[in-house]
């Protein structure tokens, strides 16, 4: 209930009454746009989704690839941290035929697609913040990110190639609950996550480079729903200043303990738009994007999640 209350609460206290009645004037042409590019982002991610997994789960449809990809994104959404993500999306894979290490596999290279979009977009923006005059405020901002964001790539590549070495050495300290057998049993689940990952690396290069197209679509489709709800809510921004308060916002709501970051991520945007927008615009443009980026995947993706939840009962169910 406070992840769901959480926009509401930020916009009175950003904007108060004036942030209210800012969203009751919001143009439903262009609510209509931002719930049509994330039906588009939850397709892209769905077509993204078949292409990784190549027909190694069993036929798979835009549709139920499609109903996959909101019952994850719910998962995502519904837990703190998003920890809920991962699991169910690895429980979905292995009910059509895909073991646990070829779905950490498919997961691994979907973030890291993500990662080297994130990684490009940033350098970029670094790049251009220094060439050319911009009017951004926290400038040093934005050399930290893309030095934390490379230094998450580099330290994931490194645990991802050197882990296993590290756990079958007899040299390596380790807690008293990881046993010999356990850390053997880590190791080797490891080993073929790794295999896996590196058989998903050798698809054909024509359809990795579709996995990067349609990963960099969706991620300039979703971090431009933020731009629209500023338009919306009578102010005026460059686009990169709001990709960049969203790609901020969402790092730092790794930290809340609330499901979807909530209250961290609508604080951390109110924040950085604040300097440049009036704050019943800034109150109100925090709620309609957090509405759509957050509260429609909850309302989409519960249905589908409660759906595919009940299947798994019933085909574990004894009496059938």
């Amino acid at each position: 209930m406070l992840a769901l209350l959480a926009p509401l609460l930020v916009t009175a206290w950003l904007g108060g009454a004036d942030g209210l009645a800012a969203v009751k004037h919001f143009p439903p042409g262009l609510l209509a746009l931002m719930l049509l590019v994330a039906f588009l982002c939850w397709n892209l991610n769905a077509a993204r989704l078949r292409l990784m997994l190549d027909g190694r789960a069993g036929r798979l449809g835009q549709r139920g690839a499609l109903g996959i990809e909101l019952a994850s994104k719910f998962a995502l959404c519904a837990t703190p941290g998003g920890s809920g993500g991962p699991a169910t999306l690895l429980m979905l894979l292995a009910r059509r035929g895909l073991p646990a290490s070829r779905g950490a596999a498919v997961f691994l290279l979907d973030q890291g697609c993500d990662l080297l979009f994130f990684l490009c977009m940033l350098s970029g923006v670094v790049a251009y913040s220094l060439l050319a005059e911009t009017s951004w405020p926290h400038q040093s901002l934005i050399q930290v990110a893309l030095v934390a964001l490379a230094l998450v790539a580099i330290g994931a590549s490194l645990a991802l190639g050197c882990l296993t070495r590290l756990l079958r050495s007899p040299a390596t300290p380790r807690p008293r609950w990881l046993s010999g057998y356990r850390r053997r049993w880590l190791a080797r689940r490891l080993l073929r996550c790794r295999q896996a990952l590196g058989a998903t690396l050798a698809l054909p290069t024509t359809t990795l480079l579709a996995v990067l197209v349609l990963t960099t679509a969706h991620w300039l489709l979703r971090y431009s729903l933020l731009y629209l709800a500023v338009i919306g809510a009578g102010g005026s921004i460059d686009w990169l200043w709001t990709f960049l308060t969203q790609m901020l916002a969402m790092a730092a709501s790794q930290f809340s303990f609330l499901p979807g970051g909530a209250g961290a991520a609508e604080l951390g945007v109110g924040g950085l738009l604040l300097p440049m927008l009036g704050a019943e615009q800034a109150a109100a443009a925090v709620l309609v994007w957090r509405l759509v980026s957050y509260h429609l995947y909850l309302a989409a993706g519960a249905p589908m999640f409660l759906l595919l939840a009940c299947r798994r009962h019933l085909s574990l169910s004894p009496c059938r």
